[in-house]
């Protein structure tokens, strides 16, 4: 029987892997504690009544593409839904596109609809032809994103992604990681609609236009949206929580909330449990079989563990991981729906004001040199297309993300906004007003309908997550010398980490930021899944029981 403070796993940051990580060990017997810094678990998902009663906003995070494509789903999903979670998605419009000068380029769930409205019918077939491809792969490149990149299974997958074509398609696959997006669409299409439309989705995945390893990037997006379209939760993101909250409870796992770890024990060289400061003072928690660490690099290897116990490649991993671009987000309720100049845009239910690679790479650049972007890249969230629930009849809701913003501010490129504060609220504020002036252009009077708003700064991010370092809300930049095979770093690359009994999940690890689960997941079932000397040891008994079976039946 176990003491009230010692469990069989401690997981530490109650976002989506933690939460993911706790129930299915919680499945497999284990006693869990989950463990969070905050008052509520979730991490960056929930909703709330932000601005006015009725109005229901996603607070961070809202689109769940990754999480029901993904083996975490597949595994949790019947008890979640079994404790009210619900849906709402599309089966008609899914995104779209719009340029400085007014041009929309759409996409239905439909891939032949979407290639149909190409200009260059070659281009059409072109598009279909890279989704075939990735559904030809997609057992293969979900092998690489839900397994350890630095074993056997990394050798198993890649030959997968060869077949039928051999060494040429590893070959072609290789190249995609190293192209960018705006390279790749230069390379496979004539006309600008596929760059127009899938560019802006790289910032969803932390990576600029010419960032290496876009080339392989948009047709997976592409083909996953255009596969599982863009559910939302039904009631707000909020009721995702309280539906897992309910499994973790019921499956027996110990929730503390408001309890921020600050030391990992280490003992005999084995992780064996937490200290952590609580609002009734500190608290010592003892783990007899795994620690689960959902946090930085920097924040594991430089500040949670003991310095004698962290190697020295480990540390220059910790020291040299770099965060990824500031973002922020600016929550809208409306008197009634936007009034898009092309009335087609009230059916998306997420779209970008965006003219492309081109404008997004200058956008990221300026916010690479510390600047306000003078003309941002907009995601515009209508959650309300999708569940009506969000508002009052015949009104709406804007989840509004801005992806381009500077770590380290220091000025406006476009000479407007006074930085000499840095993220002050009234830098906030007015960069709020930049980017309700660049919707209305495409939907004059919106502003009329404005009832109020709510902001979301990069300074508000790290509050709500310490793993979100100076506002980056992706855990770390997504650039390929940091992701994949590399993330966190070339010596931490592996979830179990150089110190026995510890493992490392969250968005700093493979297969990095985003709301699947995955590295959750694939922890989960690295600890549960029988050894292999056990299994060896069940054979020999299965083995031995038939051969007495076989022996009193004769």
């Amino acid at each position: 029987m176990t003491a009230p403070d010692e469990f069989d796993a401690i997981v530490v940051g109650a976002g989506i892997n933690g939460m993911t990580a706790a129930a299915l060990l919680a499945r497999e017997g284990w006693s869990v504690a989950l463990l969070d810094s905050a008052d509520e678990i979730g991490g960056f998902i929930g909703s709330a009544e932000l601005i006015r009663p009725g109005y229901v906003h996603d607070i961070w995070s809202s689109w769940h593409p990754l999480f029901v494509t993904g083996p975490a789903y597949a595994k949790l999903g019947p008890d979640l839904h079994r404790h009210g979670l619900a849906y709402a998605n599309t089966d008609d419009a899914l995104t779209a596109s719009v340029a400085d000068d007014g041009s929309v380029t759409m996409a239905w769930r439909d891939p032949a609809a979407t290639a149909a409205q190409f200009a260059d019918q070659a281009d059409g077939a072109a598009y279909l032809a890279a989704l075939n491809r990735f559904g030809a792969h997609v057992g293969a490149i979900g092998g690489l994103l839900g397994s350890e990149l630095r074993g056997t299974a990394l050798v198993r997958h890649t030959l997968g992604l060869g077949r039928p074509g051999g060494a040429t398609e590893l070959e072609a696959y290789a190249r995609d990681v190293a192209t960018s997006g705006r390279a790749w669409c230069r390379r496979e299409f004539r006309g600008h609609e596929v760059d127009h439309l899938w560019a802006p989705w790289l910032l969803h995945a932390g990576l600029a236009p010419d960032n290496a390893s876009g080339g392989l990037m948009m047709p997976v997006l592409a083909a996953s949206m255009h596969g599982a379209g863009l559910p939302v939760v039904v009631g707000g993101a909020g009721r995702f929580v309280a539906a897992f909250r309910a499994l973790l409870e019921e499956l027996g796992v110990t929730l503390r909330t408001g309890t921020r770890v600050h030391a990992i024990d280490v003992t005999g060289g084995r992780a064996t449990g937490v200290r952590a400061a609580t609002a009734e003072g500190e608290v010592r928690l003892r783990a007899t079989r795994a620690v689960l660490a959902s946090v930085t690099p920097s924040a594991l290897y430089l500040d949670l563990l003991p310095t004698g116990t962290v190697p020295a490649a480990a540390r220059r991993d910790a020291v040299g991981y770099r965060a990824g671009r500031a973002a922020a987000q600016l929550h809208l309720a409306l008197s009634g729906p936007v009034p898009w100049n092309d009335e087609r845009l009230a059916t998306v239910p997420l779209l970008h004001l965006s003219d492309g690679s081109a404008g997004i790479a200058i956008a990221c650049a300026e916010a690479e040199a510390g600047l306000l972007p003078r003309r941002p890249t907009v995601v515009v969230g209508q959650q309300h297309v999708l569940d009506p629930s969000r508002a009052p009849e015949g009104a709406a809701t804007l989840w509004l993300q801005l992806q381009e913003l500077p770590r380290r501010l220091v000025g406006d490129a476009a000479g407007e906004i006074d930085t000499s504060e840095g993220w002050s609220s009234a830098v906030v504020e007015a960069f709020a007003d930049r980017v309700i002036a660049r919707i209305e252009r495409h939907a004059p009077g919106l502003g009329s309908r404005i009832l109020g708003r709510h902001l979301v700064g990069p300074a508000d991010l790290e509050a709500r997550n310490a793993n979100a370092i100076d506002g980056d809300p992706y855990g770390g930049a997504t650039e390929l010398d940091q992701n994949l095979m590399w993330r966190p770093g070339p010596a931490t690359a592996r979830h179990k980490t150089v110190v026995p009994g510890l493992w490392h999940i969250g968005a700093s690890t493979h297969p990095g930021p985003g709301l699947g689960g995955g590295s959750g997941h694939l922890v989960a079932e690295q600890l549960t899944r029988p050894s292999r000397a056990a299994t060896v040891l069940d054979g020999a008994r299965r083995a031995v029981t038939r051969s007495r079976g076989t022996a009193a039946a004769t």
